[in-house]
């Protein structure tokens, strides 16, 4: 039935008064958004595990909820999605679509294309150009065989088919990866920088195939027409370069990080100047998108600007309009319209030629610049991705009437099966090589043993942000020996991978491998502070800073730091504390939580890491007079080790040797011995009945020989005191509560930094905390009091975990109260399994 579009009204007036909402534009628009976006974000979380980009979930949805699946019950269909509301939800979507395309637009980084030189450029070439072809082939057939499809114009279906067929989706290909775990490869800069030309091929392609495309099949269009189209789009370009792009260089420069206020006028006045940009190529003949994407161009990559557009549009415009675009496709999608034998061999024959077609020709040409045959193939796969403007592209050539529903149904499916296929099949033929490394000091203590003066320390420090540069700097610092082995300092960015993470800032992170925030801020405070910093380290005589970037999921990450501290050789891991305390007035302190998902994240570490692992819980450490340099002679940071005994306490006391050697720092040791009254009778632990590590402190199951371990603490103890006898302050305390001295050392003030064992072996002492409230379980009983916010503890805290492969099964476990003692003394034995004796 038709419907009046000039009767259809906005909002109903109720259903109390007899109006159905579902028959008013609005209500209806509001059931259809709800629909899409809670079916997509299901088929989302379904594809997780296959690793599928969330396009394919969108596309799929709204396959679904269209003609081929729910649409096939009528009722349904003329109910939820009936003809007159389509055009309201189109235009909705297309809203997104435009502001989208200007986020794909910020995303590309011209003067990167151009750095990325002839490969990335011959690649990117061969493949475009066989597909191509192969798309012109294909349309031969397609034309004989489908019927209808020999209708409209020759010349127009031939560039509608060949540009479907040879499109590389930049953003779908930079979160896949991502995924992957390849963006920071050598094989994902290669594809990243093949695709950006890809994606600027194809939209001079677009913009051709529409200024050749007329609106129907019987229109005849004068060549003349689309000429007059191609020139005013090319005008349009060159403006847009030439006074746009320095004008948006000086509102960007305008809104620097030099300036605390960003006028939001400016904001304003970009986020107009996408709207007109599309209205104006609209009018010129040309796809309103195509105007978007160009301003996009023109937004400075540079500084915040480009972030802080990001930031406001993108959940809104990604996460609520974009899937409605998807699913406007699929809901034109009728696969029904596939029907028979000659059909689906059309469809198969579509795939096959897509993908050898972008395969091979990706494949050929990067043999030909020397790249490896499995690297080569994987490359092909990942430039075979399809996307948002294959998307675009189908949906014009509908609107246009070059496609008919056959064809856009099959195409469609192209694209879902050539973009579902990367993932798994990039997996299946390339893993980067992530064997173990040759013979590496896994501790401190290792490294001791070696003739140092031909050996190096090898440090690989963690960062969440600028935060935690200072504490960092001054830490590595203080532990470089100003006399025997060379320190090599591996400086990794830790990024978290989001769905909201965008291309732009992947892109740029990786790309440039480096600290993104020193690449990123070219101007201002912070760049010089950071660059500074790093540039001064680097430049004495015994360091060697590298910094690199990790993006991975919170769940996954880990796999990087241990990755790369597996194949740099590195001896200890640094990781920040996830809660980051400053001293304020008076007692008062101020707490920065970055969030539970980062403390996932070190306790995986500390159970995964190939070396020893120290874990620093910053309270102002950096901000003292500690200045990197060799010749440093005034004391500046005063260091406090204490000392229970075990595995984890001995290599507390080596760092401790390693930072006397600097003589800017301040060494003082403090042992904790045992009252001679107390009863040597030892603590008894068993595992707890919970088995939950957030309730209990975790030691190791292993069985040791209690007498070899004290033997190993008082020769370290011995040697310590030979070696640094009167250049460090060595103290014995008595252990009478254990709880209050501790935290007594850490209130007092007078260290800056105070450094624990974990205590994975406790001594009896470390032992009876075993049943203490538990805050932070993976710093050990003694780094959890010091750590925790609510003790008033001033000094920051280094809680190290030595690395022992033979050694890493932990169980939760309890103090068995002193009632059961009686009973338990024939079960006991010397780990913690069923029931152990720490004496």
């Amino acid at each position: 039935m038709g419907v009046n579009v000039t009767s259809i009204k906005t909002s109903s007036n109720g259903a109390w008064q007899g109006d159905n909402p579902l028959d008013f534009a609005f209500p209806l628009l509001i059931v259809q958004t709800t629909l899409i976006l809670v079916l997509s974000r299901f088929l989302a979380f379904l594809l997780k595990p296959l690793r599928q980009p969330k396009v394919i979930a969108e596309i799929v949805g709204g396959i679904l909820l269209g003609p081929s699946a729910f649409g096939r019950n009528k009722d349904y269909l003329h109910r939820i999605f009936p003809s007159w509301s389509m055009p309201i939800l189109e235009t909705v979507a297309s809203i997104g679509l435009l502001f989208f395309l200007f986020l794909v637009g910020l995303e590309l980084d011209l003067s990167s294309i151009r750095r990325t030189g002839k490969r990335a450029f011959g690649i990117a070439l061969s493949g475009i150009s066989l597909p191509f072809i192969c798309g012109i082939g294909v349309a031969f057939v397609i034309r004989k065989t489908v019927e209808g499809a020999d209708k409209v114009g020759f010349g127009q279906f031939l560039v509608f088919m060949g540009v479907a067929l040879s499109i590389t989706a930049f953003p779908v290909l930079a979160r896949i990866l991502a995924e992957l775990k390849l963006l920071t490869t050598q094989l994902g800069e290669i594809a990243m920088a093949a695709a950006a030309f890809n994606d600027v091929a194809a939209w001079i392609l677009l913009a051709l195939a529409v200024a050749l495309a007329g609106d129907g099949p019987g229109e005849q269009k004068s060549p003349l027409i689309s000429v007059w189209v191609l020139l005013s789009g090319v005008a349009f370009v060159v403006f847009m370069m030439i006074v746009i792009r320095p004008a948006m260089k000086w509102v960007a420069r305008r809104c620097s990080p030099e300036r605390d206020v960003v006028d939001e006028a400016y904001i304003c006045l970009t986020l107009a100047g996408v709207m007109v940009s599309g209205f104006m190529t609209d009018l010129i003949g040309i796809h309103s998108i195509f105007g978007a994407f160009i301003f996009g161009l023109t937004i400075p990559k540079e500084g915040e600007f480009a972030e802080r557009l990001i930031e406001r549009i993108e959940d809104f415009v990604s996460g609520l309009l974009l899937p409605l675009y998807f699913a406007s496709s699929g809901l034109k999608t009728d696969v029904a319209k596939i029907s028979g034998g000659r059909a689906w061999g059309l469809l198969m024959l579509v795939i096959s030629t897509a993908c050898a077609g972008k395969i091979i020709g990706t494949f050929a040409v990067a043999l030909m610049f020397k790249m490896a045959v499995r690297e080569s193939l994987a490359l092909g796969v990942l430039m075979n991705t399809k996307g948002l403007v294959e998307l675009i592209v189908l949906n014009i050539g509908k609107e246009k009437q070059v496609l008919n529903d056959e064809v856009f149904a099959i195409l469609i499916l192209m694209a879902l099966v050539t973009t579902f296929i990367t993932t798994p099949t990039v997996m299946a033929i390339y893993k980067p090589a992530r064997g173990s490394s040759a013979l590496t000091h896994r501790k401190l203590r290792d490294l001791t043993n070696t003739d140092e003066s031909k050996d190096e320390l090898r440090i690989l420090a963690c960062l969440h942000g600028l935060g935690n540069v200072p504490s960092i700097i001054t830490l590595i610092e203080s532990t470089r020996s100003t006399k025997k082995s060379q320190l090599k300092l591996f400086i990794m960015h830790l990024v978290e991978l989001t769905e909201r993470s965008s291309s732009i800032i992947l892109v740029h992170r990786a790309r440039r491998n480096g600290l993104p925030f020193v690449n990123r801020l070219r101007r201002g405070v912070w760049h010089d502070r950071v660059t500074g910093a790093f540039q001064a380290y680097s430049q004495l005589g015994r360091v060697s800073v590298r910094p690199t970037t990790a993006i991975s999921a919170l769940s996954t990450i880990h796999e990087d730091i241990c990755h790369v501290a597996e194949t740099k050789r590195v001896t200890m891991i640094v990781l920040p504390f996830h809660k980051q305390q400053w001293r304020g007035e008076g007692d008062e302190q101020t707490v920065e939580n970055v969030g539970h998902g980062w403390r996932l994240v070190n306790q995986r570490v500390l159970k995964n890491a190939p070396c020893s692992v120290a874990v620093l819980v910053d309270r102002g450490f950096g901000n003292g007079a500690l200045t990197p340099g060799p010749t440093a002679t005034t004391t500046a940071q005063s260091v406090c080790i204490l000392f229970f005994g075990g595995a984890d306490d001995r290599e507390a006391l080596e760092l401790g040797g390693r930072m006397a050697e600097h003589p800017a720092v301040k060494v003082t040791i403090v042992r904790f011995v045992e009252n001679e009254g107390s009863e040597r009778n030892g603590v008894l632990l068993r595992p707890s009945a919970s088995k939950s590590n957030e309730k209990n402190y975790s030691f190791c199951t292993a069985k040791l020989n209690p007498e070899k371990e004290q033997e190993l603490d008082e020769a370290v103890i011995a040697e310590f005191k030979s070696k640094w006898d009167g250049m460090v302050g060595y103290t014995e305390k008595t252990a009478c509560n254990i709880i209050d001295d501790v935290l007594g050392l850490g209130q007092c003030g007078d260290y800056d930094l105070v450094v624990v064992g974990k205590g994975r072996f406790p001594s009896p002492m470390v032992a009876k905390l075993a049943d203490h409230q538990v805050e932070h379980p993976e710093l050990g009983p003694v780094g959890d009091l010091l750590a925790s916010s609510s003790h008033r503890v001033l000094s920051s805290v280094l809680v190290i975990q030595q690395h022992d492969p033979t050694h890493t099964e932990e169980t939760p476990a309890t103090k068995v109260a002193q009632d059961d003692d009686d009973e338990l003394k024939g079960e006991v034995t010397s780990g913690v399994g069923e029931i152990s004796k720490v004496v």
